[in-house]
């Protein structure tokens, strides 16, 4: 018997809501075959509790509302890029900051600049966009996450750390000049949130100086990765976070950022780094595919809220209730033993799926097929993290079956209650004690890249 955790205590109140209503079951059942069972085009109206990503979806404090106000929206040398760097300069270490509108048009900029066709990129773990953005410059993106985040019943407490053997083994194959450079992921999101050490990521420091090869980080969720350094790692238990974040940042050559996640806010990303080179010339392609250094696709008063949020998102308290609201959705549905990725993630609960509808084929995508019926069952909005979203091979065309076939719950920064998350358990655990009624999908259109965005599907028969 798991002991549940008492919900924790939200340390904010509320200021303004959003008035919501549950969508009939006729409505829901036409509403998901108007989408093709892809929950990406469902409309939000048709939805009541959306935990289909964390990307922009967060309340804004008070403080950021109010700092909204004090846009300045020179087309250059806006006062709020000035603020947006001090904040950077401040919590994460970086010298040099290139504003973007978020964070796969920083992905962009730096795989333009950093990869040659034929290389490879060696991660722990891929990202969705990480992937293509790599792949359209020519290059490939290899796995070098230890073997134990592909297991969802290992409680590995760092489940996102290199594995130096796999790394070696990458540069021993393709050979030093073919590695553009590792790219390391904070909490890493298709493992199941979860984080990497701090003993990891100097020891990738001390390896790739060894080597000459840089370390790009994607710190989109560093702040949660920070977290759970300070509570899962011998040395950092009264550690400050920014004092963390400072030390994870030293080990880098730079960084990509989705703002949308850890920053608070609905819009934004940023490169940062400590390196000139990189910095300038990130910097000069800014200008020819987002707009000025100084605004990078960002309207002043975005630029504000970032650095505000920034700040905010370091907080204790808040991550400390951030993590446990994650945790204490993910309790309820293992004490009813739906199957989740464990241990618990810092920015969403995943389930399962080949464990939730064993009875579906692979081909049968039973991760889509779950998330669809999540929605249909509840109004309930999850997304798919597995086949459909990895895609297909790009060189054989085949589609891959990766180990994880996963549905992301991903929770919103200080938008839904501890009650909202007991009705997204209590409909879930009810779903699953009906999971033998549940037919699979065939796809029935799919776009050339990132697929499990628009792709279409209808119901199969049991």
């Amino acid at each position: 018997m798991i002991e549940i955790m008492q919900p924790p205590v939200e340390p904010f109140k509320i200021k303004v809501v959003e008035p919501v209503t549950i969508p009939s079951e006729e409505r829901r059942k036409k509403a998901i075959r108007e989408a093709g069972f892809n929950t990406f085009l469902l409309l939000s109206e048709d939805v009541y509790i959306d935990i289909l990503t964390d990307s922009g979806t967060s309340a804004m404090s008070d403080n950021q509302w109010a700092g909204m106000m004090l846009g300045d929206e020179a087309y250059a040398g806006s006062k709020n890029f000035y603020n947006l760097e001090k904040a950077v300069q401040d919590i994460l270490g970086y010298k040099y900051v290139v504003p973007t509108h978020q964070g796969r048009a920083a992905e962009h900029l730096i795989s333009r600049y950093l990869i040659k066709p034929g290389q490879i990129v060696p991660r722990n773990m891929y990202f969705t966009t990480s992937k293509m953005h790599v792949e359209i410059p020519g290059g490939k993106m290899v796995d070098t996450v230890i073997d134990e985040a592909h297991d969802p019943e290992n409680l590995h407490p760092f489940k996102g750390n290199i594995d130096f053997e796999k790394l070696q083994g990458y540069i021993d194959e393709y050979g030093l000049d073919k590695i553009a450079f590792v790219n390391v992921e904070m909490n890493v999101n298709m493992a199941g949130g979860q984080p990497i050490s701090m003993e990891n990521l100097r020891k990738l420091r001390e390896f790739c100086d060894g080597y000459k090869i840089k370390v790009i980080y994607d710190i989109t969720r560093s702040s949660e990765n920070a977290y759970f350094i300070r509570e899962r790692e011998k040395g950092y238990e009264n550690t400050p976070i920014i004092d963390i974040l400072n030390e994870m940042m030293s080990y880098s050559d730079g960084c990509i950022h989705s703002s949308k996640k850890d920053c608070l806010v609905n819009i934004g990303g940023f490169i940062a780094t400590s390196d000139k080179e990189i910095y300038e010339a990130t910097r000069s392609s800014v200008v020819i595919y987002e707009g000025l250094h100084t605004y990078g696709g960002m309207a002043g008063r975005d630029m504000e809220a970032l650095a505000r949020g920034l700040r905010e998102g370091t907080q204790y308290e808040y991550l400390k209730y951030r993590t446990n609201q994650v945790r204490y959705l993910g309790e309820l549905l293992m004490q009813a033993n739906v199957p989740v990725v464990k241990p618990i993630g810092g920015h969403a609960v995943f389930i399962n799926a080949l464990e939730f509808l064993p009875h579906l084929q692979r081909e049968q995508w039973p991760g889509q097929t779950l998330s669809a019926a999540i929605y249909e069952h509840s109004a309930v909005r999850t997304m798919e993290r597995g086949a459909v979203s990895i895609g297909r091979d790009s060189q054989t065309g085949e589609n891959i079956f990766p180990p994880l076939e996963l549905v992301r719950l991903t929770i919103p920064r200080r938008v839904y209650t501890n009650t909202h998350m007991e009705y997204v358990a209590n409909s879930v655990i009810d779903l699953y004690e009906r999971r033998d009624t549940i037919p699979g999908l065939k796809m029935i259109y799919e776009p050339k890249h990132l697929r499990f965005f628009q792709a279409r599907f209808e119901q199969m028969t049991l």
